[in-house]
Order: structure tokens, then C-alpha cells, then sequence
């Protein structure tokens, strides 16, 4: 008898040790994945949208053993169990192996309350009210920035901006332990108001903690203000710096020269004309804390350059894309997209970037990717660099719909480009050169004047591809990309209609009118400019837009809804929406689906009158004010839309 107890005991003993270092082996385990990074501990690495679990790295970069995170599925995004605090651990073991990390409500209910109360022009995002003086004086006030510097001037610098968000953000909470962030804000010649706004309002939607700096980086302007007075005004900001090129370089040097400088561990870059909305910072850095690879762009909004109202783009939530002449579009999100995210605000996978605004772990960017390709001069092509480069080489690139952050596109360039349009060319000449592979083929067909152009020395970025294992350029076309040649095929269907558009009552034609403002308006048909590149030719694409062979990158664009008013010109995304015509050739009508209404001659300006506006009516297929004869039409083309679209007119 005796002999058995003492066996149950020795038994007994036995399993309490195995408990005991499971225990602490444990424990260890949590408290290492808790160490900060930058304390030479392990980070959270790895781990995009669909994989099970994030990657854990040492400070050797070792990858350690993946971590499994629970499968839990948030309701409206509540927040995930509570995690147990002994110890200050970030995790909570829920089984052996799962653990889940600790989430936080980082919106500033505060301000948010605080803002509702503010008053005064352009509060909450409404645009200012031109009064006939402010009219009187727009072109000279715009003269110098693209943008109405005097209506910026009137905003206050702290203005607070409409919430426009998809509901559901307003509920999601983001991990407690985020990256701090170095701000990165390029600027040559910029408007104190909104340099300023863009600083303060950097400020005012972010925690504070998350803000490591914000550097602004003067690309040798010229302008007295943003010499000293900018700086006087600056140093009430501890976290900011100005940082001052020596010589014009161009936007891509002065963006790696700030970053180069910063220390955070998370670069963001901004134009120095944004604003930022609410809550915008968590979203972004959650991105770069699961996944230190992963390039993560804000939502950019639209503030007008007239008024400074604040909007949301054209067909918002889409995929970065490019045309064969590497001009930057936007579509629609795919149905492989569609499916692998649950919700509307879930990230989305996105091929190119816009290049102005994103978020970049800092060491990534710059100890593995190289920063931008330094043979890249000036501005222009680097967006599409960085984007393959990511793609192609194991990272990935998001687009994250609870980040949103305003940006004043501009009515023109308003600085010079050290260059010009040949540094351009050289730079999308290198991007070509270096990632395109035989695709390069179909750039050149559309850029056949660019062939045994000079770009350069690109030994550097091709022993770069070598040595991140890169992927080829059809791995990009075929698995990341493949709806870019769904819109945008290296040789393009027929179109619907193209030539002359002439309005068949008052006899005028349909121009372009190119300056400050680019508009449509009737003019006297002339043979002269009917021709293609002629400001009376235009083309019904394929894709179900209306452009001129002036500029095929500015569309025929109608966004509001109600009768009497004036098409305007815009940049050509593709995505159909207010940039969608169909012409019907049994009864000459030019229609909108997206307001219903027809394309008419202003009742003032009929019986061959110059240069005047062309407006939207109600359809109507007797009312010979609607009536417009195109120079060549292609029958099943429109045809085939008509029928698509089912229309039928009274």
C-alpha cells in the first residue's frame, strides 16, 4: 500500500514539473513577442489580408514559428476578448499556439464633439461662397499656385472637414501598440495657407503619440514666406523640422532627402495641399504593423481648387491602374477582390499607387527596397516604379477605405519642371526598361517616339531585381493585375462614334477649349480642326466616355444631377459612372445615364451664336434641341450599348 501512494506521489510530482516549465516556456514566449522592435525584440511581421496568422521575426530576422490568431469575427467590429493584463503581455493565450492582439478606440471624441460647433468659411468641408468680387478676381487669385490662394487665405487653418467615411469605420478599433510615424511633406513654392493647413490638420486628426515628427522638405523655392517667416512659424511646433534643399531637385531627391532624415519607424509621405480626416493615422499604420511590407495609401479626397469644398472622388473605393502610356487610372474593384474582403472597409489590394500620399515602414523602404530608383529625376514615374518594384519583389500594396485624406488638385501646373516633358519621358523610359520585360512592346506602340531615347544607366535597379528574387512583369499582369487589360487592352476595340460633333439646329460644332480652364463649348464647324488632334474631333471610346484628340485624357464629365447645368472636363478614370455617354443614332441624342438627361444648346445661344455653352436637358427624342450628328458612327458598337443599357426615350 505504502508503495503505491509513494508511486502516485512520484507521479503527481512528475506532472506538476511538466506543468511548471510549460508554464514559464510560455510565458517567455509572449514576453519576447511583446519586446519593442526597436529594442533589438521581436516584431509583428508577415501576416496579409487571408493568411492565417502573422509571421514573427527575431532580431536576426529570423522568422520564427507562425503565430495563429483566433478565428474571431467581429459583429459590427466589436472589439475582439479581453486580454488578460498580468504581466502587461499584449496577447491572451485562448488555446496552446492562439493568441490575439490587443485592439483600442483611437478616434478623439473630443474634437470630434468640438468640431461640430466650429463656424465660419469652409467649415466642415462646404466650399466658400464666391461672392461677384471673389469671381471678379479668381483668375488672378489663381494665377499663382493652380489653386484660389485667396479663398484658402479665408479658411481657417484648423478647419474642421465632413466625416465622410463608410459608417462602419466609425466602429473599428485598431491595434493599442502602433509604429510612430515620420511625416514627410515635399514643397516648392507653396501657398502658406495651405502649407500650414496641411501641418495643422496633420496635428489635429492624429494622436499624439503616433506622431514621431513632421518633416518639411523646401525643394529651393523662391518665395520670401517660406524663408524665415515659415520657419518663426514652425518652431511653436516642437515635432516639426524644415529641411531646405540646396538647389532645385526636383520632387523624387526631396522626398528620399526627408526621408533620409526622419527616425520614425513609419515614413508617410503628403503633398504639402492635403487635409487630413478623422481618425486617418490608425488605419494606415495597423497595415505596416502586420505586415512590415506592405505599402499602405490613404483614400484621397478631392478639395475643390475654387472653393476648397471637400468630396470624395469620382467612383471612390477603386484599384490604382495605368494605360500602355503609363498614364495613372482608376477601376473598379474586381470580383477576386470583391470576394476575398468581407466588408466595405476592409483593405484593398491595389496594383499602382497614386504616388502622392502612402505609408512605408522606413527600413523597408530603404535598407531592402532601395528607396525610389535615383536615376529618376525630377517628378513623374516614380509611383509606377515603387509599385512594380513592391509587387514584383514580395511585398504588397493597399488601399485602406477608413483612411481618408483631402488633396487640392490643381487647375494647372503652376511652377516649371526642370526638363520638361523630357524628363518624363526619361523617367517612364526607365521604369519600362527595368520591369516591363517584352511587355515594353506595347508602351513603345504607343510612344513610338521614344525609341533610342536615352534613359540612362539602369545596371544598379536590374542587379536590385536580381537581388530581391523578383518576379517577372507577366507574374504582375497575370496574378496582381489582371483587369488593367480588361480596360485598358494594348490595342484598343473600335469605338462608338469619333470626328465632328455638330449640334444639328444652330449648325455650330462641339470645341475643346484649352487654357486656365479647360471647357466644351460651340464654335463654327471648321474642316481645319476637325481632323484628328483638331479641337473638334472627338471619340465615343470603348470605353463609354467622350474625349477630344486635343487631350485623350480629359473626359466629357457631368456630376450633378439636376437640368440647366454645364458639362465640365476631367481626368478620364475609366470607371464609367459620370463620365458614361451613349449616343443614339435613330434619334441623334447624346445621353447621360447618370443624371438621365441629354446633352442640349443653352435656349440663348441657338441660331449660330459663337462660343457658347452647351448644357443638360430632359430627354426628349422630338425636341430637336437635343439632335447631334457625329462625323462617323460605328452601328453595332451603339448598338450593342444601347441594347446593354436598355434605353428608351418618350
Amino acid at each position: 500500500m505504502r508503495f503505491h501512494i509513494r508511486r502516485m506521489l512520484q507521479y503527481l510530482a512528475f506532472i506538476f514539473l511538466l506543468f511548471f516549465v510549460g508554464t514559464v516556456l510560455i510565458k517567455r514566449g509572449t514576453e519576447d513577442i511583446e519586446s519593442d522592435g526597436a529594442g533589438g525584440g521581436r516584431r509583428i511581421q508577415g501576416g496579409g489580408a487571408g493568411e492565417e496568422g502573422v509571421l514573427i521575426r527575431n532580431k536576426d530576422n529570423a522568422v520564427l514559428p507562425r503565430v495563429q490568431l483566433p478565428q474571431f469575427q467581429a459583429q459590427h467590429n466589436q472589439a475582439p476578448p479581453p486580454v488578460a493584463a498580468a504581466g502587461g503581455n499584449q496577447f491572451r493565450n485562448f488555446a496552446v499556439g492562439e493568441q490575439v492582439l490587443r485592439k483600442k478606440d483611437w478616434h478623439d471624441y473630443a474634437r470630434i464633439e468640438a468640431e461640430k460647433l466650429r463656424t465660419g468659411p469652409g467649415e466642415h468641408g462646404a466650399g466658400v461662397v464666391l461672392t461677384e468680387e471673389l469671381k471678379r478676381t479668381a483668375g488672378a487669385d489663381t494665377k499663382a499656385n493652380g489653386f484660389n490662394e485667396r479663398v484658402s487665405d479665408m479658411i481657417s487653418l484648423d478647419r474642421s472637414i465632413k466625416d465622410i467615411r463608410n459608417p462602419r469605420c466609425k466602429e473599428i478599433q485598431y491595434l493599442e501598440r502602433l509604429p510612430n510615424a515620420s511625416v514627410v511633406i515635399p514643397f516648392h513654392n507653396e501657398a502658406m495657407s495651405t502649407l500650414k493647413r496641411t501641418v495643422h490638420s496633420v496635428f489635429n486628426q492624429s494622436p499624439p503619440e503616433l506622431i514621431h515628427e513632421i518633416i518639411l522638405v523646401d525643394d529651393f523655392s523662391d518665395r520670401k514666406y517660406l524663408k524665415e517667416p515659415l520657419e518663426e512659424y514652425m518652431r511653436r511646433f516642437p515635432k516639426v523640422k524644415v529641411l531646405r534643399m540646396p538647389q532645385r531637385e526636383g520632387l523624387i531627391r526631396t522626398r528620399l532627402h526627408g526621408g533620409r532624415q526622419a527616425t520614425g519607424e513609419v515614413l508617410i509621405y503628403l503633398d504639402s495641399h492635403c487635409e487630413a480626416n478623422i481618425n486617418w493615422l490608425p488605419p494606415l499604420l495597423e497595415r505596416i504593423a502586420l505586415n512590415r511590407k506592405c505599402i499602405a495609401c490613404p483614400m484621397i479626397d478631392v478639395i475643390g481648387n475654387e472653393d476648397f469644398h471637400y468630396e470624395s472622388q469620382a467612383g471612390d473605393v477603386m484599384r490604382g491602374a495605368f494605360d500602355w502610356e503609363l498614364y495613372y487610372k482608376r477601376i473598379p474593384i474586381n470580383e477576386a477582390e470583391m470576394k476575398r474582403r468581407q466588408f466595405d472597409t476592409d483593405p484593398i489590394k491595389s496594383p499602382i499607387m497614386a504616388g502622392g500620399l502612402f505609408a512605408i515602414d522606413r527600413r523597408y523602404f530603404f535598407d531592402e527596397l532601395g528607396g525610389y530608383d535615383e536615376g529618376l529625376e525630377v517628378w513623374g514615374g516614380e509611383q509606377y516604379d515603387l509599385s512594380f518594384k513592391v509587387w514584383m519583389c514580395g511585398g504588397e500594396m493597399e488601399e485602406v477605405p477608413c483612411s481618408r485624406v483631402g488633396h487640392v488638385y490643381r487647375k494647372f501646373m503652376s511652377y516649371t519642371v526642370p526638363g520638361g516633358g523630357g524628363v518624363i519621358h526619361k523617367n517612364l523610359m526607365r521604369v519600362v526598361e527595368v520591369w516591363f520585360d517584352d511587355w515594353k512592346k506595347h508602351f513603345y506602340m504607343h510612344k513610338p517616339h521614344l525609341k533610342g531615347m536615352n534613359y540612362g544607366d539602369i545596371s544598379k535597379q536590374l542587379a536590385l531585381k536580381e537581388r530581391l528574387h523578383c518576379k517577372n512583369f507577366t507574374y504582375f499582369m497575370n496574378v496582381i493585375a489582371p483587369d488593367i487589360l480588361q480596360y485598358y487592352p494594348p490595342v484598343e476595340p473600335d469605338p462608338g462614334a469619333t470626328g465632328f460633333v455638330q449640334h444639328e439646329e444652330s449648325g455650330l460644332c462641339l470645341t475643346y477649349i484649352h487654357g486656365r480652364k479647360l471647357e466644351i463649348i460651340l464654335e463654327p464647324c471648321k474642316p481645319s480642326r476637325q481632323r484628328k488632334g483638331g479641337n473638334q474631333y472627338f471619340t465615343l471610346t470603348w470605353h463609354d466616355d467622350l474625349r477630344s484628340s486635343v487631350n485623350e485624357k480629359q473626359c466629357v464629365d457631368y456630376p450633378n444631377r439636376v437640368e440647366g447645368g454645364e458639362p465640365i472636363l476631367y481626368p478620364c478614370h475609366g470607371g464609367r459612372g459620370n463620365q458614361l455617354w451613349l449616343y443614339n443614332p435613330t434619334y441623334k441624342l447624346l445621353y447621360h445615364p447618370s443624371s438621365e438627361l441629354c446633352l442640349t444648346i443653352l435656349p440663348s445661344v441657338a441660331k449660330g451664336s459663337e462660343g457658347k455653352a452647351v448644357a443638360m436637358a430632359k430627354c426628349s427624342k422630338t425636341n430637336t434641341a437635343l439632335s447631334w450628328k457625329f462625323e462617323k458612327t460605328f452601328k453595332k458598337v451603339l448598338t450593342r450599348l444601347n441594347q446593354q443599357y436598355r434605353i428608351t426615350f418618350k
